[in-house]
């Protein structure tokens, strides 16, 4: 008779060295389609090409690396976040399908555009998401709310990637990010969360929200930074005085399965639906797009989305006639400081938005001068100066 035992042997050691090769793989593979994105997005652009395009080059891009077989059989690879092209006051996750009335979308001159999109590499994702002005450049710059807008979001970004070290709080970030961009007379979008990653995992249990209502700074738990963590930050800022944002019109094509849920599925469409994007998407988010037949597929997610399997990325909107802009960017919180996995953004320059506001408190702009990690250089005259310290002593 056989019987059942518990093994007791202990996990695997993590090798963090290389965690962060495959997260800067993924990072190589985001960066390359960020600057295609980035040329493609002009005046006169369709939105659902972008993101079609997007999707495309990821896909092709990871298809080309780690195509050795290991011990455990080939190395998962792909989309960690699908392509979302989301213009002015759309906060995120917009990447419309062919059959939904906004796929004929086009840019506009002076449209803010938000492109947010990830890969992984063995289930470690990089993902990023930067805001371009459509026309804008260094020798004809945006200007007024488009400028500030845009110049707040990524004074903030640089401010909490200074903040990301070993020992700080995630309350911190809320209100450095907030700090920053008031500069502006703008807000960060309400209750938007950054998450701790891991491998197969872009939303962990540690999270950083910004600008939180009262209910959702209760629910957010004030957590310490860790050396080895991995991060993703959004920094999503919008030109009004509230940061509130809304659900509208615009149907979700976004979803993931949420791991920490079982239910068993009770309709046939649904258990195909659900298996067919677990074996395309695994943990990571999905754009209806990538399954066989999309009516059958919304037919099918309903039941999960409503027993909490699956969840939708809703598409936000801020009020008419705000604007939002955004980045995203991959961190390692390393002993010495943080460490950028993703690239800087591919469009940004500060040319190429003009503003009469700018960092005044000189605090603030000693934060943003300061390098995010620490030279071998600096660290060594330091230990030297506590040394001569000690001897005075």
């Amino acid at each position: 008779m056989a019987t059942a035992t518990t093994s007791t042997a202990p996990a695997p050691a993590r090798n963090l060295d290389v965690e962060l090769t495959k997260y800067k793989g993924a990072a190589d593979i985001v960066h390359s389609v960020m600057q295609k994105l980035v040329a493609a997005a002009v005046e006169g652009k369709k939105v659902f090409d972008l993101v079609v395009e997007g999707d495309q080059a990821i896909e092709a891009a990871a298809a080309s690396v780690y195509n050795k077989k290991t011990k455990t059989g080939s190395v998962a690879k792909g989309i960690a976040f699908p392509t979302c092209i989301s213009v002015n006051n759309v906060v995120a996750h917009f990447a419309p399908l062919m059959s939904d009335p906004q796929s004929e979308q086009v840019l506009a001159k002076g449209d803010v555009v938000k492109i947010h999109l990830g890969a992984h590499i063995d289930g470690f994702a990089a993902t990023s998401a930067e805001t371009l002005i459509v026309g804008a450049t260094e020798d004809d710059p945006a200007t007024g709310r488009a400028a500030d807008v845009v110049k707040a979001a990524w004074t903030a970004a640089e401010a909490a990637m200074r903040y990301l070290k070993v020992g700080e709080k995630n309350y911190s970030v809320t209100e450095i990010v907030d700090k920053f961009t008031t500069i502006w007379d703008c807000k960060p979008v309400e209750n938007m969360l950054s998450c701790q990653y891991s491998q197969n995992v872009i939303d962990g249990k540690k999270n950083i929200i910004l600008n939180p209502g009262e209910q959702q700074r209760r629910d957010v738990a004030s957590v310490t930074f860790a050396e080895g963590e991995v991060w993703g930050i959004d920094i999503l800022v919008v030109s009004s005085a509230d940061g509130k944002s809304r659900a509208e019109d615009s149907r979700s094509t976004i979803y993931q399965r949420v791991s920490d849920v079982n239910y068993q599925l009770k309709m046939k469409t649904s258990r195909a639906v659900f298996s067919e994007a677990q074996k395309k998407s695994g943990a990571f988010p999905f754009n209806i797009r990538c399954l066989d037949d999309e009516k059958k597929a919304r037919m099918g997610l309903l039941e999960a989305v409503q027993h909490g399997l699956v969840r939708e990325y809703p598409v936000q909107y801020t009020a008419p006639g705000t604007l939002v802009a955004a980045f995203h960017f991959t961190i390692a919180l390393l002993a010495n400081g943080p460490s950028l996995i993703t690239q800087p953004p591919v469009w940004y320059k500060p040319e190429k938005v003009k503003t009469d506001k700018e960092v005044e408190d000189e605090a603030l702009k000693e934060l943003l001068e300061r390098p995010l990690r620490e030279s071998k250089k600096a660290k060594k005259a330091k230990k030297k100066a506590a040394a001569e310290e000690d001897e005075e002593e």
